[in-house]
């Protein structure tokens, strides 16, 4: 069959299949750039150009920021002698790029145009910038407004770095999972989402002046060669590619796409000759320009690639592409050759020096477009944080969370609602460590971890298997060794099958951190009871995976690509989020990442230089989202213990609102505990005491004439310095239980002695606010009068247990390890010893580190858990705990009109000075609604519900001495909760107009 003849057919397909309409021609929108191409910058420049020259426009050779000075002469030789038309940078990082593009700039005789391949971002090519999902990730989000935001602001990143055109996105439909190019670079396998995210991606960056080129024409996506090696074939009909391939191209033509990438295929229908589409005339003249209508830049692939140097020389490679109608040359490899080449084409008559001209003309006017008609040299400073934005950082992790594509979830498994009563275990196939997906599950509740390699052994399958037995739910992640998503299983027999064996059990969840196709050779993976698609693996990927396994974000990501017979193209479930804590960045919830951690960082370095402390913990939320949680400094003074986020750290007084207060709260709403009440009405031994008459709201508010406190430990000593003989014994025994130190027991009855103390002790005089610790003393007892259980049984399977703050403890020595417990005080007072793992307040070590003003120990994340329950009013995790009314009664000020601004338990803000000199005990801007409280050891819990804003701060500023005072005369804690509400008006100033 001749030419001739196979373009006649083509036609006439093309005609009777109704794809090509004058209709639709009139309905496509121009490239922006075309406007140029007579304007009186293009024209000068063409007068300023020889004929040689305005060949070498059409030329773009590629350029490198990490191959050094060699490589650099090499591009400056090119400029200065031949007068490229512009450059494609590679590998590199943005500093050297910018410096060297500015350098190439000021040798150029004509403006170059800088493009870089960037399809998920700056990340794709240079060190030090932000990688966006791949393409097929972003393929399974139902937004694609999301698609367009990242478009403005990969446009931005390219901008900044001194380049003008992207050449993305790729509008490939990929139909074959072997292919082993394009793949999880293509959005997906259904045309219309590949289009209609293609169009979203190209407008985003058009919108925002960088030229985008959709590559490749005329379809990649069927072809299991990769074209960087050798030539692919694909051998579809002129009806299949012009109803499946061809369709993306169409619609970002259609959209006013400024480019279009020809790929180096072999395409029988198209082309009988067999040459590659990147040197034939009736693909890309015949069909792109005529056809199709498109009259913008058309770009070759690069030119160096095997698919065509295999049996095309340099040179005369690229005067076929010219002569089949490209108009920028990618990749040459041998510029001189290549002008040569195409000067005698011209010569030949083979094209004419008018077309050569329009061309040079589209690609000066693309030059004119992106504003290389008034250049200016780009900064390198502050490069890497500029394109490092916390908005753009906000912006990858919604792109991921939106990705994420639930495929399985069997009677409701996801999220895991229930905490307590159940044992959780990890699994990380692929991994030698605890990944960040591990790190992340653990947020969440008490998590063993385990990892499994990926060729293991059928010994070491076996003995994972044993220790699995021992869990109620297994999560599984199965991780990619590889840096990109590539579409082969390495698993052993042994893993395989473990993995097949897991997928039968009810229990277990599958977490797939690699390229979906792959589950099509993981025998019964279809069958497991959860499944999740995450697309890669990534810190993003893993962090967000364990976030929505309970529930701290949702999922609504569809599959963009069938997977056998086992998964369809469009599968995925919608799952709910916001039932717990997400983990994310300021921005997410309209706070300034600037304000907010240059602010904390600052505070908190300045407390730790002046040795205020000598570490802490921060965790900010707002809208129960964590935007802030560090650790800082080390345990002590005297060791080198780097605080980590996990460390437990003595609560203080915080152990008031985080113990006695929820159960009696939640007593309340049983009916069982009366504010109106007494403390004889639960404590008979008070009956005839002078409190048998003060009502509870009197005693909660501080205002009951108690004592602030007692120093019982003093009553134990004889007037000669030692201990009194029946108080205490060096040895543990039936009647000495109570362990004060490794030589120090307490007699048992030593309790009920210090209660005798408090029903003697006299009252004050005037009715007022005055703090004191007495009823906290008494509460556990008040609470077990009403209950089956002891105090702390009580509040572990009421609400520590169910919350997943498995942290949260008495005595955390039976749990936890010595270095995983912040130290407290050198205690010179009564224990003679530095505390550390023990409570620090005497009074609650006397009561066998369980009390309810003192005594509980936990970590900033587990803490949070408890308050974020409280000031979503009672609730969190899906599961109530305390009724909205109760906590909006306990927490409000019940005295309004007086002096004292107390809460029922809880404190609240004031505008008066404390005996410390410290006039506002929380932020200036905090609300009236706010509430919480501190703690002797240096804690500090505060909520705001006006604000929907909980800030969390451990210490433990009494090491070594309590008579450390330096936090609060700096006032730490207070001023790092202002710098919450500041970066909360920062952050609202920022949108405004």
């Amino acid at each position: 069959m001749t030419k001739k003849s196979t373009s006649i057919i083509f036609y006439l397909m093309l005609f009777i299949s109704g794809k090509v309409l004058m209709a639709q021609q009139n309905a496509i929108e121009k490239p922006p750039f075309l406007k140029y191409e007579n304007s009186p910058w293009v024209d000068s420049i063409m007068k300023s150009l020889s004929p040689d020259e305005r060949i070498a426009q059409l030329i773009m050779v590629a350029a490198y920021s990490n191959r050094g000075d060699d490589h650099k002469q090499e591009i400056l030789k090119l400029i200065k002698e031949q007068n490229i038309g512009g450059l494609i940078f590679f590998q590199g990082d943005p500093e050297t790029q910018v410096r060297l593009m500015n350098e190439y700039q000021n040798t150029s005789k004509v403006p170059l145009l800088g493009a870089i391949d960037a399809e998920w971002g700056l990340g794709m090519r240079l060190d030090s910038t932000i990688s966006y999902p791949f393409q097929m990730a972003l393929g399974a989000i139902k937004d694609n407004a999301l698609i367009y935001e990242m478009g403005t602001e990969v446009a931005r990143q390219i901008k900044r770095t001194g380049l003008h055109v992207n050449f993305a996105p790729v509008v490939d439909v990929n139909n074959n999972p072997k292919n082993p190019v394009i793949n999880f670079r293509s959005f997906g396998e259904d045309k219309y989402n590949v289009a209609e995210k293609s169009v979203a991606y190209m407008k985003g960056m058009q919108d925002n002046s960088v030229m985008t080129t959709a590559k490749h024409f005329p379809g990649h996506g069927d072809t299991d060669t990769d074209s960087h090696f050798a030539l692919p074939q694909i051998n579809h009909s002129i009806e299949r590619l012009d109803t499946l391939e061809l369709f993306p191209f169409r619609k970002v033509i259609e959209a006013g796409i400024g480019g279009i990438m020809v790929a180096h295929l072999n395409i029988p229908a198209l082309d009988s000759t067999g040459i590659p589409s990147t040197l034939s005339k009736p693909i890309i003249t015949d069909l792109l320009k005529n056809k199709m209508g498109f009259e913008g830049l058309i770009v070759t692939d690069a030119m160096n690639m095997k698919a065509i140097t295999n049996t095309h020389s340099p040179g005369i490679v690229d005067k076929d592409a010219i002569l089949a109608g490209n108009d920028l040359l990618e990749f040459t490899e041998n510029v001189p050759k290549a002008i040569s080449e195409i000067k005698k084409a011209i010569k030949q008559g083979l094209i004419s020096q008018e077309e050569i001209d329009r061309r040079v003309r589209k690609v000066l006017a693309v030059k004119q477009w992106v504003g290389l008609d008034k250049y200016k040299p780009i900064t390198s400073k502050n490069i890497v944080t500029e394109l490092n934005t916390p908005e753009a950082r906000l912006l990858n992790r919604m792109l991921t969370a939106a990705s994420l594509t639930v495929l399985k979830n069997d009677t409701n498994l996801l999220p895991f609602r229930q905490l307590d009563l159940v044992k959780f275990a990890s699994v990380s196939i692929g991994a030698e460590s605890e990944t960040p997906f591990q790190k992340s599950l653990k947020l969440y509740t008490k998590v063993e971890d385990f990892q499994l390699p990926l060729k293991a052994t059928p010994e070491q399958v076996l003995e994972l298997k044993k220790k699995l037995n021992d869990f109620d739910y297994i999560i599984t992640g199965i991780h990619d060794t590889s840096k990109f998503p590539r579409n082969r299983l390495e698993l052993s027999t042994s893993v395989q099958e473990f993995i097949s064996e897991l997928t039968e059990k009810e229990n277990t969840v599958f977490a797939f951190f690699k390229n979906p196709y792959v589950l099509n050779d993981i025998e019964n993976i279809e069958k497991t009871s959860g499944l999740i698609v995450a697309y890669q693996d990534s810190k993003n990927t893993q962090e967000l995976t364990a976030q929505l396994i309970f529930g701290g974000i949702g999922a609504n990501g569809k599959l963009p690509v069938s997977i056998g017979e086992k998964f369809q193209s469009g599968d995925g479930l919608d799952i709910e989020g916001g039932l717990r804590f997400s983990y994310t960045i300021p921005e997410a919830a309209g706070m300034d990442s600037r304000i907010l951690i240059g602010g904390i960082d600052s505070l908190m370095q300045q407390a730790m230089q002046i040795k205020a402390i000598p570490g802490g913990q921060v965790l900010v939320a707002k809208d129960q989202k964590v935007v802030f949680y560090k650790a800082y400094g080390l345990q002590s003074y005297s060791d080198t213990i780097k605080v980590k986020k996990d460390d437990l750290y003595d609560l203080a007084s915080v152990t008031k609102i985080s113990s006695a207060m929820a159960a009696l709260m939640k007593l309340y709403d049983e009916g069982r505990f009366d504010l109106n009440g007494t403390l004889a009405d639960y404590l008979p031994k008070f009956k005839h005491s002078n409190k048998a008459d003060i009502t509870f709201r009197d005693i909660l508010t501080h205002q009951a004439r108690f004592r602030p406190w007692i120093p019982f430990y003093q009553d134990m000593y004889r007037k000669n310095g030692g201990f009194k003989w029946w108080t205490v014994k060096k040895d543990s025994s039936a009647r000495y239980p109570i362990k004060i130190t490794e030589n120090m027991f307490l007699h048992r009855n030593y309790s009920d002695k210090i209660v005798k103390e408090i029903r003697k002790t006299p009252l004050l005089e005037k009715k007022a606010y005055v703090y004191s610790d007495f009823f906290f003393i008494l509460s556990p007892r008040v609470v077990e009068s009403m209950v089956e259980e002891d105090f702390e049984d009580y509040l572990q399977s009421n609400f520590y247990q169910p919350l997943g703050a498995t942290t949260i403890t008495y005595n955390p020595l039976n749990k936890f390890m010595l270095k995983e417990i912040v130290p407290t005080e050198n205690d010179y007072y009564f224990r003679h010893i530095p505390i550390h793992g023990t409570v620090h307040d005497e009074a609650a070590i006397m009561l066998g580190g369980v009390s309810g003003h003192a005594g509980l120990f936990a970590n900033a994340n587990d803490l949070a858990k408890l308050m974020q329950m409280y000031l979503n009013m009672g609730e969190y995790g899906g599961k109530r705990y305390i009724e909205e009314e109760t906590l909006r009664n306990f927490t409000k000020t019940q005295f309004p009109d007086s002096d004292n601004k107390r809460g029922l338990g809880f404190d609240k803000r004031r505008r008066r000075p404390d005996k410390n000199g410290i006039v506002n005990n929380t932020a200036p801007d905090a609300s009236d609604l706010s509430f919480g409280h501190t703690g002797f050891t240096g804690t500090m819990v505060w909520m705001d519900p006006e604000a929907d804003l909980l800030y969390i701060f451990l210490s433990n500023r009494v090491t070594p001495t309590r008579e450390n005072h330096r936090l609060y005369q700096l006032n730490t804690r207070t001023q790092i909760q202002q710098i919450l509400y500041d970066s909360l008006k920062a952050a609202d100033e920022k949108q405004q107009p």
